[in-house]
């Protein structure tokens, strides 16, 4: 995983062209809805043995900055380190949406979904690359009738971080990340959104210490509603904190 060729990221941008829903007769029935949110987050993964560790999440995202609410996140799972570079990951997630934008939902809806992930680490020269595959089954609550309904959704991170003080990433350093994260529903139940989502960040962060980091950054976020009119262009700031807990060494 430590070397990719030009060519990979060519096919890989390529392939994600394809996916957006980019026609001219798409374009002409597309709904842009333009929100300014702000996502405060944690995450943690936290060592039990040399193979087996636990994955703890929590995401506040807010509508208008900080103003109104617009999803509560709380993630968990349990990791599996298959080798140093290569980490598979079985949770669950709990989340509630709230009304929000000009295209609110009728109410609030929660949605609980099961999700498997695997985590691929490499580097190119100084820029730490991590690949990131999940697939998620989901139950969504319908907000007018109660009713849930289930989707499946599969979804790709590329993710790059570059330090800014040296050639790694050390404790009580600066350094920069971005990623990219496309979204894809497949199976029943799926309606004019297969593309579903689109994540594009950059951040700057600083590493407190080996098991504690913190990022600061803009996400541009493009959700499509399952109707496939609107097209939420979401302005995200992102504040999260991560902090790791290695109980082999209690």
């Amino acid at each position: 995983m430590k070397k990719f060729t030009a060519q990979y990221y060519l096919l890989l941008a390529f392939l994600t062209l394809l996916l957006l829903p980019n026609t001219t007769a798409a374009q002409s029935e597309r709904i842009k809805d333009f929100n300014q949110n702000g996502w405060y987050m944690y995450f943690g993964d936290h060592s039990l043995t040399d193979k087996w560790g636990v994955h703890t999440e929590l995401q506040i995202r807010r509508y208008n900055l900080l103003k109104d609410p617009q999803q509560l996140l709380i993630r968990t799972g349990v990791n599996y380190n298959i080798t140093d570079n290569a980490m598979f990951t079985l949770g669950y997630g709990f989340i509630e949406t709230y009304p929000y934008g000009d295209f609110p939902a009728a109410d609030d809806f929660v949605e609980h979904r099961i999700y498997e992930q695997l985590q691929l680490k490499g580097s190119i020269s100084r820029v730490g690359l991590l690949h990131r595959y999940r697939l998620e089954q989901r139950w969504v609550q319908s907000p007018i009738t109660s009713d849930y309904t289930y989707l499946n959704r599969a979804r790709y991170m590329l993710r790059a971080t570059l330090p800014l003080a040296g050639t790694t990433i050390e404790a009580r350093e600066p350094y920069l990340a971005a990623y990219d994260e496309v979204f894809i529903g497949f199976g029943n139940n799926i309606q004019r959104n297969i593309f579903d989502q689109n994540r594009a960040y950059l951040a700057l962060g600083y590493r407190f210490s080996d098991a504690a980091a913190l990022e600061v950054g803009y996400l541009n976020h493009i959700v499509q509603k399952a109707s496939g009119m609107v097209f939420e262009h979401n302005h995200t700031l992102q504040v999260g904190l991560t902090y790791n807990i290695d109980f082999r060494k209690q």
